[in-house]
C-alpha cells in the first residue's frame, strides 16, 4: 500500500531503518559473544527468517489505513513475526531490542485493548531475557528501562491512534456540513428561481390584462 502522506513515509523509513540496524547489531553481538554449540545454526536460521518475515510482511501484508481494522493477513504476519522473535529470544538474548521496531511496525495497527496487553507481554519477555543473561548483581536498569521505554512507546501509539480518530471524525463532520450547506444552497437557488419565474409570469399576466382594458 502506498502512503501519500510524507510524514507517514518518513516515519515508516525511520522504523524500518531502526529495525535493520538493531537486527544487524543483535546478529553481530550473537556472533561475537553467544556463538557456539549446536544452536548456532538454528539461531542464524531464525535471524534470517525473522528478517525475511519483516520484509515480506510489509510487501504482502501491509498495515491498514488509519481508521480501518487490521486485515487477517496483517494479523497473521504479526503473529508469525512475534512467534519467530520469541523463539529467537530464547536462543539468542541479543535479539532483545528487536522488539521495539516490531512494536511500532505491527502494534500500531491494533486497537488499544489488544495492543497494550501485547506490548506488556513483549516487555515482560525482554525483562526476563535481560535478567537471564545478567552477570553478577542485578542491574536495576534491566528491570526498569524496558518497561519505561515500552510505556512511552505504547502511550505515543495510543495517543496517535486516538488523535487520528478525532481528526477523522472532525473531517467527516466537516465534509457532511459542506454537503448539507451545498444542498441548502441548491434548494435556495431553486426557490429563488421559482420565485423569479412566478414574478415574471405575474408581471406578464398583469401586463396582458392591462392591455386588454
Amino acid at each position: 500500500m502506498n502512503h501519500t502522506d510524507p510524514d507517514e513515509r518518513w516515519l515508516g523509513a525511520i522504523v524500518h531503518g531502526a529495525f535493520f540496524v538493531l537486527l544487524a547489531s543483535s546478529f553481530a553481538r550473537f556472533l561475537s559473544r553467544d556463538q557456539g554449540g549446536a544452536r548456532t545454526g538454528w539461531v542464524v536460521a531464525l535471524f534470517a527468517i525473522f528478517c525475511l518475515l519483516y520484509v515480506l510482511g510489509h510487501l504482502v501484508a501491509p498495515p491498514p489505513r488509519p481508521g480501518l481494522p487490521p486485515t487477517r493477513r496483517h494479523l497473521a504476519w504479526l503473529a508469525s513475526a512475534t512467534a519467530v522473535w520469541v523463539a529467537l529470544l530464547a536462543l539468542a538474548p541479543s535479539a532483545t531490542w528487536c522488539a521495539m521496531p516490531l512494536l511500532f511496525a505491527g502494534l500500531h495497527a491494533l486497537p488499544p485493548r489488544i495492543a497494550v496487553p501485547v506490548a506488556a507481554l513483549l516487555t515482560a519477555l525482554v525483562v526476563l531475557s535481560e535478567i537471564r543473561v545478567a552477570d553478577g548483581p542485578l542491574n536495576p536498569n534491566m528491570v526498569v528501562a524496558p518497561p519505561a521505554v515500552a510505556a512511552v512507546a505504547t502511550a505515543v501509539l495510543v495517543h496517535l491512534q486516538r488523535q487520528g480518530a478525532r481528526q477523522r471524525l472532525l473531517i467527516a463532520d466537516l465534509v457532511r456540513t459542506r454537503h448539507e450547506l451545498a444542498a441548502t444552497e441548491r434548494r435556495a437557488g431553486v426557490l429563488a428561481e421559482r420565485q423569479r419565474l412566478s414574478m415574471e409570469i405575474h408581471d406578464t399576466l398583469a401586463q396582458g390584462l392591462s392591455s386588454q382594458r
